[in-house]
């Protein structure tokens, strides 16, 4: 975090003006980052867990572990801005195999000195991968923790990663911040897009019974949806607004990254076709006061997707650890995505 100057006093003949407090913006940002299959070297989920594993074709062993730990680390260290130089307060990551891998993350030499720490719980998901929140103390103080697992009825055996809440104090203001990761489309997304509609339908009843206890609280939810801003879970079922003026009322949702893929900006491409699954979309908590010139609380600035040269390949994509099964001491398959958020407070 950074204190900026957003204004100063304007001189005249009033000797009282001089007295009044100058407003500084507080720049905190909030980040999200799918780690591509950060597993440990232990099959411990039998089949499921073969992949990586020393035995599998891909040969996942303790020296491809810690290239991929340090990838992932360096990555993170750095989102990064003038404005935010310790990087993001909070981050969301998925596809995490446990709480080991977290903790060996965090304590990579590149981010140890910012002191992360960690909210995860395991899903019950087929694979093994959970989504968890890494959140940085000095801005983030951890209230409540909650999990919500997905049942569908009519599919009794489906299994998925569990929707992580964590209530806190960001920059001292009530937020609560959700992590998902919904239901993959291998391929075609119309035969498992109900199931993405189904988790809409979790996280918005969420964000509902949040504003129902608390109406004064903001609500960031985040995750690799699978699905873009415009798709039905998103824009119909979580009821994600595309513009800033449609969102209206304390339940009201803006999703900054609709217009952000209509210019042609996404977070991981498939079959030559960007798409951006990896959102960040916030309550009018967040909205309430972004055209005004007093910011008395925190307020949406803008949002970025994070595709630096050196998380690309030659073709401008994400850069991938594996190749099939050819390693490629890449990243992630995902860029991370990010917000900013700014508040004025008397100097």
């Amino acid at each position: 975090m950074v204190l900026a100057v957003a204004g100063m006093t304007a001189c005249g003949d009033d000797d009282n003006s001089r007295d009044e407090p100058t407003p500084v913006n507080e720049v905190y940002s909030v980040a999200f980052y799918n780690l591509e299959n950060l597993f440990d070297t232990i099959n411990n989920n039998g089949d499921n867990d073969f992949e990586f594993s020393p035995k599998a074709p891909k040969q996942w062993n303790s020296d491809k572990y810690w290239k991929k730990q340090h990838n992932m680390a360096y990555t993170i260290s750095q989102l990064t801005h003038t404005d935010t130089p310790d990087g993001p307060a909070v981050i969301g990551v998925s596809e995490v195999e446990n709480l080991s891998v977290l903790k060996d993350l965090v304590n990579q030499p590149e981010l140890k000195d910012r002191g992360y720490q960690i909210v995860h719980h395991d899903s019950p998901d087929r694979r093994g991968i959970d989504v968890a929140l890494l959140y940085n103390p000095k801005y983030f103080k951890v209230l409540n923790v909650t999990n919500q697992h997905l049942y569908i009825p009519s599919y009794k055996t489906f299994k998925t990663r569990d929707q992580l809440c964590v209530t806190g104090l960001l920059a001292g203001e009530k937020v609560s911040i959700m992590v998902n990761h919904w239901t993959a489309r291998s391929g075609d997304p119309e035969p498992s897009s109900y199931l993405r509609e189904a988790e809409a339908k979790q996280a918005r009843e969420t964000i509902d019974s949040l504003l129902l206890d608390d109406p004064t609280q903001g609500v960031i939810f985040m995750g690799d949806l699978n699905d873009n801003p415009s798709d039905k879970s998103c824009s119909v079922v979580l009821r994600a607004m595309k513009n800033m003026n449609e969102v209206t009322g304390s339940f009201g949702v803006y999703n900054p990254w609709w217009s952000i893929l209509e210019r042609g900006t996404g977070s991981l491409s498939y079959q030559s076709q960007w798409n951006l699954f990896d959102q960040i979309v916030m309550t009018e908590y967040f909205t309430h006061y972004a055209t005004s010139s007093t910011r008395p609380h925190l307020t949406f600035q803008r949002a970025e997707v994070f595709n630096r040269s050196f998380l690309s390949t030659t073709y401008g994509t994400p850069k991938r650890t594996f190749s099939g099964d050819s390693f490629q001491n890449g990243y992630s398959d995902h860029y991370p995505t990010r917000i900013f958020l700014t508040k004025q407070v008397p100097q």
